[in-house]
């Protein structure tokens, strides 16, 4: 397991801003526009969609009320402009992951249980649309959530998130960040280690561009004056290349916020939201675009809703941002609002 950042460290990286980063927002940044579309039928938090073909997949999540989190699975299609109900997941879940590979969706890890009591699984569902039916997957090597997860030509990538600290872990001050990264070749059906990330975290977002795994922002649990350990976010940026195996870190975020999406268009980063719990409690609208030619970050139009723990998606040129938290914890709604990019 990595060192975690040193509590006067991390709080840094929330209280200042990285003055590069900061420097960088003032760039033009592509033509942007904002909408409200259908709002999804179940209000939820801590999703992570995929897309298959031209639809919105959401599984999963946490819901307001008891019993704290669900097994409902529902699609958004895009050009009929409605959501419809999916075949459950075989058991509820929430942080579960989902990727497209080979015309199939791969659910991985999450946790089952209402907060606080969270139990991390390794569990994989697999769906197929044209059966409207999931069936077991391979499992991870080790239970995680909370992590990010990337598709690219048939293999799925898992990075980072949340482990248990004991077999009995049950408890979400039970499980510890980490920065294990393993990758599935879904022909074959078995799980590879990969190299590990840089940085140890949770609540990340990531997106492939050019065939390559950003990962950016999140946060880490890290120990207070008081003794305590809190949730303190984090601004940093990481490239992982499958093609040479090497990780890279890249320009941070120009404010550090854990609990966002993320999501790629045009060869660029896009991040949105989130929410902080030290050194005060928020949630962000603020979005962000990150270029990897510039290796630089531009202000976007803020979020018309701040959530954290929200999806994103990219069909044709809009990115649908659905679901998440309206406040600092547990607060789940059904918003889904789309930004439109005109340029890039």
């Amino acid at each position: 397991m990595n060192t975690i950042l040193p509590a006067v460290l991390a709080v840094a990286l929330v209280a200042i801003p990285y003055q590069a980063a900061a420097q960088a927002a003032t760039d033009a940044a592509p033509a942007v526009r904002w909408s409200r579309t259908v709002d999804a039928t179940v209000a939820r938090q801590e999703i992570y969609p995929a897309v298959l073909d031209g639809r919105i997949i959401v599984a999963g999540g946490v819901l307001s009320g008891a019993p704290g989190y669900t097994d409902h699975v529902e699609a958004y299609d895009v050009k009929a402009g409605r959501w419809t109900t999916l075949a459950p997941l075989p058991e509820g879940r929430h942080h579960i992951a989902l990727a497209e590979a080979g015309g199939r969706i791969y659910g991985i890890g999450g946790f089952s249980g209402a907060i606080p009591d969270w139990r991390a699984h390794a569990t994989v569902f697999v769906y197929d649309a044209q059966a409207n039916r999931w069936s077991a997957g391979p499992s991870l090597p080790q239970a995680r959530a909370e992590g990010v997860v990337a598709s690219i030509k048939g293999t799925i990538y898992f990075i980072g998130g949340r482990v248990p600290a004991s077999p009995e872990a049950k408890h979400i001050s039970e499980h510890t960040d980490t920065n294990r990264a393993e990758a599935l070749d879904v022909r074959s059906g078995r799980w590879e280690r990969i190299p590990d990330a840089p940085s140890a975290r949770n609540s990340a977002a990531a997106a492939v561009i050019d065939d390559k795994i950003y990962v950016v922002g999140g946060r880490q649990m890290v120990k207070q004056a008081d003794g305590r350990q809190r949730p303190v976010n984090v601004a940093t940026l990481e490239v992982y290349d499958p093609a040479t195996r090497r990780w890279e870190t890249r320009a941070p975020m120009p404010q550090a916020q854990g609990g966002l999406a993320a999501a790629a268009y045009g060869g660029k980063l896009y991040a949105f939201g989130g929410e902080q719990f030290v050194p005060t409690s928020k949630v962000f609208a603020e979005a962000w675009v990150y270029d990897p030619k510039t290796d630089r970050w531009s202000a976007l139009p803020a979020m018309p809703t701040p959530r954290h723990g929200h999806g994103a998606a990219v069909v044709g040129n809009r990115i649908f941002l659905m679901g998440g938290g309206e406040k600092v914890g547990v607060g789940a709604s059904r918003v889904q609002e789309v930004l439109e990019i005109s340029g890039k």
